[in-house]
């Protein structure tokens, strides 16, 4: 009987040896790799390297909400309005043996309503660029701005800082805080006529605007001199008889500015003073105007050109200084204190009639809680006086004057 447990038990170790050996010459599927996502520390917080890859990728964006208060000029016009924009940044950044080469998008919705304007929903490709080296290409901040100075006004002040412009440059470095750019950019115009009077027609146009800067970056601040050259060209302008055309030959305008921006760590960390100086002919929309320059009624027609009684093509001229300190009452709490002037003015037969002058100030006080969020409150004053008065309420005026307040709360991711 033992002969046999034996036997038995013997046969089921040889048939488990077996069957075991069998096995393990048997494929076994291995779990796939698990591929975490790696933060990437080179370009500054928020940045992670795309899984895969060697590009870093960074997804921010803002929510504004704003309440405005203007001062009215009569029954007609709306006294308050609301705004609500939304932003979306992408970010990707990627080392080569060429320099960075970098890709950034800019979403904007923007509803506005009431004091804003007319109500509408503006979607808006703010900025979208590709950097490789010193190229730049795309849509992104013109290089006659100074990119150092941010004025943090809610309003309107009158200095270059246009909204973003498509364009094509290079930037060339030469160590110590010494650079220059040179970019073609889409024409930066001002209005084409003085009111209801058709003074210019404006051709198409065959050049880009060309715009050129030096600039300096040191621990102190910053300084950059900037110039731009603009293409005028006008259709074809009827003379004194039918039969009689006349073709102003083309001509040129040109802008230049000084823009500074210093760090004041003796008044209190963060503290910074800027400075924004610029001179236009023929270029008026380099001095951060549009068509006009309007305050509740009272508007100044501002043009780059217009035709004089001889059929030639006569420059409009104007120039601005804007300047602002911005102070750290405590690390939660600043204030900002802003204020521009601006002149424009024509020569000839025509233009002399059209000539004013604006100016601007204003303060905010900005609390900041928590990193990220926002809230503020701003007044603006501002004024403008023309040469061409106007009926306003059967009343005739050559100027006016107006006081705006905003209300803001915005958080940055």
């Amino acid at each position: 009987m033992k002969l046999v447990k034996s036997l038995l038990l013997g046969s089921a170790a040889g048939f488990a040896a077996v069957a075991g050996a069998q096995a393990a010459d048997l494929p076994v599927k291995k779990a796939a790799p698990v591929e975490f996502v790696r933060v990437c520390s080179a370009y500054g917080a928020g940045f992670f390297y795309i899984p895969g890859t060697e590009t870093c990728l960074r997804v921010g964006g803002r929510v504004r909400a704003e309440y405005r208060y203007l001062e009215p000029a009569t029954r007609a016009n709306d006294t308050i309005g609301f705004r609500a924009r939304g932003r979306l940044n992408i970010d990707a950044r990627t080392a080569t043996a060429y320099g960075l080469l970098r890709t950034f998008v800019r979403f904007e919705m923007t509803r506005d309503t009431g004091s804003y304007g007319p109500k509408a929903t503006d979607p808006n490709v703010d900025q979208a660029f590709v950097q490789f080296g010193g190229l730049t290409a795309g849509r992104a901040q013109t290089f006659f701005d100074n990119g150092d100075i941010d004025t943090q006004s809610f309003g309107t002040i009158r200095w270059s800082d246009q909204p973003n412009v498509n364009l094509l440059a290079y930037t060339f470095s030469f160590g110590n805080g010494f650079s220059a750019s040179l970019s073609l950019e889409e024409g930066r115009f001002a209005g084409t006529a003085f009111g209801a009077v058709p003074a210019f027609f404006p051709a198409g146009q065959r050049a880009p605007d060309v715009v050129a800067n030096v600039k300096y970056t040191g621990t102190w601040g910053s300084a950059q001199l900037s110039g731009a050259v603009h293409q005028l060209r006008s259709a074809a302008i009827a003379g004194v008889t039918p039969a009689d055309v006349i073709i102003p030959d083309t001509d040129y305008g040109f802008a230049v500015s000084g823009q500074f921006n210093f760090n004041l760590p003796m008044l209190g960390a963060g503290d910074t003073f800027w400075l924004a100086a610029t001179y236009a002919d023929g270029a008026l929309g380099y001095l951060g105007f549009g068509s006009s320059s309007s305050i509740r009624g009272v508007s100044g027609s501002v043009v780059d050109a217009f035709i004089d009684e001889d059929g030639e093509i006569d420059t409009g001229r104007g120039w601005q200084i804007a300047a602002g300190l911005r102070h750290y009452w405590t690390p939660e709490l600043r204030q900002n204190v802003f204020g521009s002037y601006a002149r424009v003015n024509y020569g000839g037969d025509v233009g002399d009639l059209f000539d004013f002058n604006e100016w601007r100030v204003g303060t905010n006080l900005l609390w900041s809680p928590v990193s990220g969020l926002t809230i503020g409150a701003e007044v603006l004053y501002a004024n403008i006086n023309t040469e061409q008065p106007v009926v306003i309420d059967s009343r005739v005026r050559d100027n006016r004057s107006a006081w705006e307040g905003r209300l803001r709360v915005q958080r940055d991711f």
